[in-house]
């Protein structure tokens, strides 16, 4: 087994485990920051380190397009490529090649596309998927789906999650032949899809469940959808999957986002947000965000956040932060996002400690009492 439940929340369904992959054990709830081709904007690999990130995610689309797979394979795999020894999680692509790509068409067979980079052709089928992330060495790999958006009609969201599920059994299948009997084997997660039809959500789950994956991703949610609806989805989807197996709620998201998960008993999450609206200027604190562009930190010497122990808050302050963004200076985008990954850490580290303490659903409402309450 790759994966231990560790310890159940009486309170709630939050959890505590450890996955077990080929670069190391992972400790959920787990955030993962969004590395999408290669590299978590503005940071580099030691300094997510220091900040207590365990795991990066990639995406096979990105990577597949830009470098290559030539490159990738002669420079030893996507850990060696980038100088990240700890796992790395990469997407299948799937929501790329619908969100990005020009042209596209789908078929049984996979989908043809054109590259939003340069225009050149490509076909994506579920075992060249499973190759492409092969070739990239990670540590977890998806499956190749189809993400709809929202709102979708329900006969083409049946049509998908049917698509879906024949391209998440073709890849099961070619994954274990391709796959090495031993203690480094690559994990293969199957993902749920269904929009906000919750009976085609329960369909895609017995579908992936007979299939058999090493964790179960929930995919296809925070594409538009209003938060209330996110939140049941996640919750309803996270329900019926099995307790022995990692449950991934893909690309959520804010912080409270992340707590309401987690109290769900959704194991591992990545988001973007952290990194882009730090690029943006925008930090997150346990009071909620600060916009640090704002005239009002002009003369404002205090830290990000008091008592955060990243290089960001130890060494500057909010003043001097605004000036780089208002003067255009890189350091700005770097300090602010380093500030933020450390946040997403801390507050997984937190919820870990609750949950251990047996007061997860306290800790979670205290943090969500004083969230967007500013100190000035």
């Amino acid at each position: 087994m790759s994966f231990r439940l560790l310890y159940q929340d009486k309170d709630s369904r939050a959890r505590l485990g450890v996955l077990t992959t080929p670069h190391g054990e992972v400790n959920t709830p787990i955030f993962m920051p969004v590395g999408t081709q290669g590299t978590v904007k503005t940071l580099s690999g030691d300094e997510l380190k220091t900040s207590g990130v365990e795991i990066i995610l990639g995406n096979a689309y990105h990577l597949y397009l830009r470098p290559g797979l030539d490159i990738i394979r002669q420079a030893g795999g996507l850990h060696k490529f980038m100088g990240w020894d700890h796992p790395i999680l990469t997407d299948s692509g799937g929501y790329q090649v619908f969100s990005l790509a020009k042209l596209r068409k789908l078929s049984e067979n996979g989908a043809e596309f054109s590259s939003h980079i340069d225009g050149s052709k490509h076909l994506l089928t579920p075992e060249k998927v499973i190759d492409i992330q092969k070739i990239l060495g990670s540590d977890i790999m998806m499956t190749f789906d189809e993400c709809v958006h929202y709102p979708a009609a329900r006969d083409y969201v049946e049509q998908s999650v049917e698509l879906t599920t024949k391209w998440a059994r073709r890849s099961k299948i070619y994954f274990d032949q391709q796959s090495e009997d031993s203690g480094r084997r690559q994990l293969l997660f199957g993902i749920v899809q269904g929009s906000t039809y919750l009976d085609l959500r329960k369909k895609a789950v017995e579908e992936l469940l007979s299939i058999g994956f090493d964790g179960y991703a929930i995919g296809g949610v925070s594409v538009g959808e209003p938060q209330d609806l996110i939140y049941e989805i996640a919750q309803y989807t996270a329900s019926l999957l099995p307790e022995n197996k990692p449950r991934y709620l893909m690309g959520v998201g804010t912080p409270p986002d992340v707590l309401e998960a987690i109290a769900d008993g959704c194991d591992m999450f990545d988001c973007v947000v952290p990194t882009r609206n730090g690029r943006n200027g925008q930090a997150f604190t346990s009071q909620g965000e600060l916009q640090l562009r704002n005239a009002e930190f002009k003369g404002d010497f205090r830290p990000i956040e008091e008592g955060c122990d990243c290089f960001a808050c130890r060494t500057h302050t909010r003043a001097y932060i605004r000036h780089l963004f208002n003067a255009e200076e890189l350091l700005g985008l770097k300090l602010v996002s380093l500030h933020n990954v450390r946040f997403y850490v801390r507050l997984i580290e937190l919820s870990r400690e609750a949950i251990r303490g047996g007061r997860f659903n306290a800790f979670r409402k205290s943090i969500m009492a004083n969230y967007n309450k500013r100190s000035g």
